[in-house]
């Protein structure tokens, strides 16, 4: 692939929200967390874990959690990407926990994109309670989840999304 391809392929990938019911294979499953462990981290400690959930009753609880956005029910998987603080903050200390929680976002951008190459729909989900999330599903006390990505088969808006120019958010040097 050469770097027009790449920016065609980067814009060519928008969020979806709707989604038919045909689960994904364990091999498009694999795939994406294999990407995953290819992004880079800090000090290449991986901070970052993941939990893959297929199950209709806790994409259910995480849909509930994440105010009712009906896209999580309806996706086939959620990637639930989560900072592990330890392991990063055993070489950092503090600094360690914005570190874990930027190694589970890179991680989260390469499913994201993995899946997008596979042809397969993603909608990446900020917006949930923390609490009631790690209660679904377990999470120890020193993980934090981060993102709810839910990939699917889906439908494709019939246009992209307006973006900003390059040069509204870019500052050279200085502000």
């Amino acid at each position: 692939m050469d770097y027009s391809d790449f920016l065609g392929f980067l814009t060519s990938r928008s969020s979806v929200r709707e989604y038919v019911n045909d689960p994904l294979s364990d091999d498009e499953i694999t795939y994406i967390l294999d990407c995953a462990s290819t992004a880079p981290s800090a000090g290449n400690l991986e901070a970052w874990d993941v939990v893959v959930v297929t199950d209709e009753d806790v994409r259910i609880a995480l849909r509930d959690a994440a105010y009712e956005q009906d896209h999580i029910r309806e996706a086939s998987v959620v990637f639930v990407s989560c900072a592990n603080y330890v392991r990063s903050m055993s070489k950092y200390g503090d600094r360690g926990i914005l570190y874990a929680v930027q190694d589970a976002t890179i991680a989260c951008t390469y499913m994201m994109l993995a899946a997008h190459a596979r042809n397969l729909h993603s909608c990446w989900t900020g917006a949930f309670d923390e609490d009631e999330i790690k209660d679904i599903l377990r999470l120890p006390q020193h993980i934090r989840p981060v993102s709810l990505l839910a990939i699917g088969k889906g439908h494709a808006p019939p246009s992209l999304t307006e973006r900003m120019a390059v040069a509204e958010h870019v500052h050279f040097e200085r502000w």
